[in-house]
């Protein structure tokens, strides 16, 4: 008896010895394929995905520039006034100063010459935003196509842009605004669409009507010193047109104004023309542009949604993009293709959402070209409605800039303590420094302001008073 129970618990023990070893070979085994991803599994070999901000911004105050501040809060009329009297006293200022600070409803608490026609520089763009932001599909794209014509005879490639001035010139870049779209990409797409019907050389023509020929204001030119302010409108451009030295850099975060190409289109061309080349694909030029009905296109890449565009037009302060913006509008509108309809398009929009356009002249809708004036309440109106519950201009509000943190803002915070409390924009051109916005206070409530410093004998000094005015904004 004593012998069989002992050959039973051998046996016991070989069982369990050899069940254990199975599943451990079993489990090294799909561990094994799992990290070579032969099978389904949370393992892996290859390397992970990273992606690389150069910048990170630190975080906005939480209830930041009027996102649930109560709008009720009174402003101290006194502290207000004596805060506009120490603005008008700093070097840089000057006699030619409006100024006000009014309540989230937009009515005035103080000011001086609010009534006073002034050069408002790129706060302009303010309106141009509002206006695009309230016509415009914000979520939409601007597409550049490729359409296959006359394929019978000669075969033919139509380059059509839809104003994506912010092409790059390699893969298409989810990651950034410049360069979304990527001629690249779209090379090796009309390259494949080409090969498939056997077609290895191609004459290439290059659709840039899309905004006619009016596409530049004359009254820029003064301010448009070596080309590094503004470039025409045209239906593409890599890079907004700019003419880099080969330096890496992040192309959303630039603050050098190299020049600017003045053929952005026929640039844009040439590129993809030699991208297709390195594809296989011999071409020729051609001026044939017809054709290109939507059962001819063959390749296609999108820019960034507008809203993106929008917030990076502001925070650059982007002068091309914001007269695409009222050129947009203006097409959108039916008011035509023309640099009068632009303004045309601005100022209807405005009117429309009851912004004060008395003593508004517009010569262009970037606030560049000389002869451009306004007053005060237009420039309130506008952040009126940003700050306003459903009150419009989203894409707007998101591309402020926010004094200390992003933007062409990201230098100016007179103090720690108003850094991610306002959302402004600024400008400035030869004695010009000006800057509107919206302030979320730090005892609670939101204020409306707008500087307007024209003639300053020193600008920078000009710049330093504003900032500091703004940080006082904060604390009232």
């Amino acid at each position: 008896m004593a012998c069989r129970a002992s050959a039973r618990r051998s046996r016991r023990i070989v069982v369990v010895s050899v069940s254990v070893v199975v599943t451990l070979a079993i489990c090294i085994g799909y561990t094994i394929a799992d990290i070579h991803d032969t099978v389904p599994g949370l393992l892996t070999s290859k390397a992970a995905p990273t992606r690389t901000y150069t910048a990170i911004p630190k975080p906005v105050a939480a209830g930041a520039v009027a996102g649930k501040a109560d709008r009720d809060v009174a402003i101290d009329k006194t502290r207000a006034e004596a805060l506009i009297e120490q603005l008008s006293k700093k070097d840089g200022v000057g006699d030619g100063l409006s100024v006000a600070i009014a309540s989230a409803d937009g009515t005035v608490v103080a000011g001086r010459n609010v009534g006073i026609d002034r050069e408002p520089a790129s706060t302009t763009k303010t309106l141009t935003a509002f206006a695009a932001s309230e016509t415009l599909e914000m979520s939409g794209t601007l597409d550049t196509e490729v359409y296959l014509t006359h394929a019978d005879t000669t075969p033919t490639i139509v380059l059509q842009g839809h104003g994506d001035m912010l092409l790059g010139s390699g893969e298409n870049d989810p990651s950034h605004v410049n360069g979304r779209a990527g001629l690249a990409t779209l090379a090796s797409d009309t390259a494949a669409a080409l090969t498939q019907r056997g077609i290895t050389q191609v004459a290439l023509a290059v659709d840039d009507t899309l905004f006619g020929s009016d596409r530049t204001s004359s009254a820029v030119e003064q301010n448009n010193e070596a080309s590094a302010m503004y470039t025409p409108l045209s239906s593409m451009a890599v890079d907004g047109g700019r003419i880099r030295s080969g330096e890496s850099v992040d192309p959303d975060a630039f603050t050098d104004y190299p020049t600017l190409s003045q053929s952005t289109a026929a640039d844009a061309a040439a590129t993809f023309k030699a991208l297709l080349a390195q594809q296989g694909i011999t071409v020729i030029d051609s001026s044939d542009i017809s054709g290109t009905e939507a059962s001819a296109r063959i390749a296609k890449v999108s820019s960034a949604p507008l809203n993106e565009v929008m917030a990076f037009m502001l925070r650059h302060s982007d002068n091309t993009l914001s007269e695409l913006f009222a050129r947009l509008t203006a097409l959108k509108l039916g008011l035509g293709n023309s640099m009068d309809a632009d303004i045309q398009a601005v100022t209807q929009v405005l009117r429309e959402h009851d912004i004060p356009v008395d003593g508004l002249h517009l010569t262009s809708c970037s606030g560049l070209a000389a002869g451009t004036h306004l007053r005060i309440p237009t420039l309130l109106g506008v952040q009126r409605l940003l700050v306003a519950v459903d009150g419009g201009g989203t894409s707007e509000l998101e591309g402020l800039s926010v004094p200390g943190l992003t933007g062409t803002a990201r230098d100016r915070a007179a103090s720690e303590g108003v850094k991610g409390l306002a959302r402004v924009k600024t400008g400035s051109l030869t004695g010009v420094r000006t800057l509107a916005g919206n302030v979320s206070r730090e005892h609670g409530g939101v204020l409306l302001f707008t500087v307007l410093v024209n003639g300053s004998d020193d600008p920078w000094a000009a710049n330093n008073a504003i900032d500091e005015f703004v940080a006082g904004l904060a604390k009232l």
